[in-house]
């Protein structure tokens, strides 16, 4: 499990401007000892402070490569715990709010995982599945994952970690996202009422026959994130109405219809990778979380860039992190404080790391 040593950070009540060159002057004097690592989905008031923006592993991945002895993370809890796994040996991992939660991630424990597990094998003797878990989890279900010979993956290379598994055994338990997992899936051949769902408040095999697990290559979790389960296939299907030549690009989290619907769907960074691809004139919809849409959007004059719903809030717990947050965690570590430490079981790191090394193997 994950512990966090917990030092009160001051609440400072202070005007935008007067918090923002505070928070500079403490970034200043701390100089090469700090990194601050800032999530695609954070507001624009901490994202200026980010000295690499990037999606979770990747954030994780270049903070264990700082010579940085302090990261600050703006992200939500799960990415700290990544970062610590992979971090050095006298690195400290910071999160401003250790509330910083994500719903995706809490939609799966290690209890009901290991219940889930023990009911699966015992009812597929012969069988070998592989565990995968998302990034979006837990540094314990990681760290589930590499005690069983499984893996993590991301959003971006779920299709290569998929294809790992299958060689490696014949069947695959994803958890915590049903919809990246099915878009996966179908994407690989799988037909989507071939991969059973796991719920993990039905008692018996999770809502599921036996025969269904026996015949399933892939099952998954009954899990989602709360925003991208609201952009829906009518939403596009108006947007493609009003504007003809839209090009319409989701996150895999979305449900599998409206991904059906877009034409295309990759990670934060293959959406940003694209709207700097596509064409100047081009018009995009784009499904994810709307503060990077309404970056992209600035970063890109000469395109229309706009969410396919806009009427949703930017992630409530990403957004947990702001700037008086982490005026008050900069100006804590300037003092000598190192507040809101993310530390994560030496155990529990051990195996995690197993499960992030089999993913990093692939390339």
């Amino acid at each position: 499990m994950s512990t966090a040593l917990v030092c009160d950070i001051p609440a400072i009540k202070a005007p935008q401007d007067e918090l923002r060159a505070r928070a500079w002057a403490a970034r200043e004097a701390l100089g090469d000892r700090l990194i601050v690592l800032g999530h695609h989905y954070q507001k624009d008031e901490v994202i200026e402070f980010a000295d690499v923006t990037g999606d979770s592993f990747k954030l994780a991945k270049l903070g264990a490569e700082a010579e940085a002895e302090l990261i600050v993370f703006l992200g939500v809890y799960f990415m700290a715990e990544s970062a610590d796994v992979l971090a050095r040996e006298g690195q400290h991992v910071v999160l401003p709010d250790l509330s910083a939660g994500c719903h995706l991630a809490e939609c799966a424990d290690i209890y009901t995982v290991t219940d889930a597990w023990e009911q699966m094998t015992a009812a597929l003797p012969g069988r070998r599945i592989i565990p995968i878990t998302y990034m979006n989890s837990d540094a314990v279900l990681k760290a589930f994952c590499g005690e069983r010979g499984g893996a993590v993956c991301t959003s971006g290379n779920a299709a290569e970690v998929f294809e790992w598994a299958m060689r490696e055994g014949d069947g695959i338990f994803f958890f915590p996202d049903e919809h990246l997992g099915r878009n996966v899936g179908c994407d690989m051949g799988f037909a989507a009422e071939s991969m059973p769902v796991w719920d993990p408040r039905k008692a018996a095999l999770g809502g599921s026959t036996a025969q269904q697990l026996i015949d399933a290559p892939v099952i998954l979790w009954k899990g989602f994130c709360n925003v991208h389960t609201n952009f829906t296939a009518a939403q596009i299907a108006e947007h493609r109405r009003n504007h003809p030549d839209v090009r319409v690009i989701v996150h895999p989290e979305c449900p599998r219809p409206t991904v059906l619907a877009a034409d295309e769907a990759g990670s934060t960074e293959y959406i940003i990778r694209r709207c700097e691809e596509l064409p100047s004139g081009s018009t995009i919809a784009i499904g994810t979380d709307l503060n990077l849409v309404y970056r992209l959007r600035d970063a890109h004059p000469d395109k229309t860039i706009f969410p396919v719903l806009d009427s949703i809030c930017p992630c409530i717990t990403m957004n947990r992190i702001d700037l008086p947050k982490l005026t008050g965690t900069l100006e804590a570590l300037v003092a000598g404080e190192v507040p809101n430490v993310v530390t994560v079981d030496e155990e529990v790191s051990r195996w995690a790391r197993i499960a992030l090394d089999r993913m990093l193997a692939l390339g």
